[in-house]
């Protein structure tokens, strides 16, 4: 991995330095020698002076494969400069998915022409991906299956087989189908390779494969492949009629896609955000995050006022109140992380929910009651006045328990409510623990020092 990023790196100085010297047809060279994947990360590690530069020296049949391996953000921008016939040009000989996913970019007037473009067999497969939503297997899928027949024998496939120019990409089966297109299952190529050419296919087929409805979700159709190491899979409609299949490649799009959103959607950022992109348009994304947080600090801020008596008669409390805040907001972090990942992974269930918020709440007691202690003797100390040290303990175990169960369960509470966890869970929980910290901590000092 390291060395893969270094070369990327060096690449990038060096179409950097080339661009800075004026030398553009090195460039052009050397961007049009690189795999689509790799102009695509130059793109999205180029300020934007240098990625129009980069964008106008690619080759125009390349541009299509180019623009589906790049961000939405990404596609948008580049796409908002082309025209029906330009996107027609691009997307030609590109696969059903990827095509699907570029037109999603384009006002449905661009997407309409160029569907009018195509003639009625692509045009028709097009149709049938771009129905669905990208985050559902339909729009995952690609219509480019081979199918076969139960009845035929091994060496009519392989005959059948030979007729092709070549096969679509990530072919590792058969698909096997009636003839009204029902899946039946799946003939392997390692097994058509290797088996006698006179058996029938119904006799090599395996028929115990699930297929994929159209419908399922990406992050589950994710995790199917996942557990069952699986390269393609068929999907079918709600009646069993053969749709398409979805290849690894894209599902590896899609484990990356959920890690990104897990990641940036802590901060409140969309996983589709560009590292370079112009200040005016990352500026508003971020200030409306802000502004919800300075909602939340207000909160925390106003409680901390109730005790403002207090407070001046003791400023040691002072000293010690974001010790309390801080604790309390990294236990539920943990807990929150741990049970985000766990639904993310589809291993939190009505049937184990009790058990995992038990367990954290068991965690927040045994580290609330061991850094209590820890904390009420260095206060103590540090003070030379013991109430201090039993007021910081007290509500060191009330916020650490108070965190375990807010991480919790407010995931699960707003995966319940169809809310994601991952962009609105660290919010409220910041809140609640700086509430509850305060409110104990200068709730107690109040009773103790009144």
């Amino acid at each position: 991995m390291e060395k893969t990023q270094a070369t990327s790196q060096n690449t990038l100085d060096k179409l950097s330095t080339a661009l800075d010297s004026g030398t553009f047809i090195d460039v052009r060279r050397m961007l049009n020698g690189l795999p689509a994947a790799d102009v695509a990360h130059l793109l999205e590690s180029s300020p934007p002076r240098d990625r129009h530069i980069l964008w106008q020296m690619v080759e125009v049949e390349r541009e299509g494969e180019v623009l589906g391996e790049l961000s939405d953000d990404l596609q948008a921008h580049f796409l908002s400069d082309m025209g029906a016939a330009e996107v027609a040009l691009i997307t030609e000989g590109l696969e059903d998915d990827d095509i699907a996913d570029i037109l999603q970019q384009v006002p449905d007037r661009i997407t309409r022409e160029v569907l009018n473009a195509m003639d009625h067999q692509d045009r028709a497969r097009l149709e049938q991906v771009i129905q669905y939503p990208d985050d559902v297997a339909g729009g995952l899928m690609n219509t480019d299956t081979i199918t076969i027949r139960a009845r035929l024998t091994l060496e009519v496939v392989l005959r059948y087989l030979r007729r092709h120019d070549e096969i679509p990409e990530m072919t590792d089966n058969l698909i096997v189908v009636n003839h009204s297109d029902p899946f039946i299952g799946l003939l392997t190529l390692r097994t058509l390779l290797v088996s006698d050419p006179s058996v029938s296919v119904r006799e090599m087929m395996v028929t115990d494969v699930e297929p994929i409805p159209v419908d399922m979700s990406d992050t589950d159709v994710a995790r199917l492949f996942e557990r069952n190491d699986w390269v393609s899979a068929p999907v079918v409609d709600a009646n069993g009629r053969l749709l398409g299949r979805i290849t690894i490649d894209d599902v590896v799009d899609v484990i990356r896609e959920d890690a990104d959103h897990s990641f940036m959607s802590m901060a409140g950022l969309d996983e589709d955000e560009d590292t370079f992109a112009p200040i005016m348009r990352s500026a508003p994304r971020r200030a409306v995050w802000l502004g919800i947080n300075l909602v939340t600090a207000f909160i925390a801020s106003s409680v901390i006022n109730l005790f403002q008596d207090t407070i001046e008669k003791v400023v040691a409390l002072a000293v010690l109140m974001p010790i309390v805040a801080s604790m309390g907001g990294i236990a539920g972090t943990q807990t929150l992380t741990v049970l985000i990942r766990g639904i993310a992974m589809g291993q939190v269930g009505r049937n184990n929910q009790a058990w995992l918020v038990n367990r954290e709440l068991l965690i927040g007691i045994l580290n609330g009651i061991l850094w209590a202690m820890v904390v009420a003797v260095a206060a103590s100390v540090w003070f030379d006045d013991w109430n201090i040290g039993l007021i910081i303990a007290a509500a060191m175990v009330i916020n650490l328990v108070t965190a375990a169960l807010t991480g919790a369960l407010l995931p699960l509470l707003l995966t319940r409510m169809r809310i994601d966890p991952a962009l609105a869970g660290g919010v409220v929980l910041t809140t609640v623990t700086d509430v509850v910290g305060f409110v104990s901590f200068l709730g107690l000092a109040t009773v103790f020092y009144a």
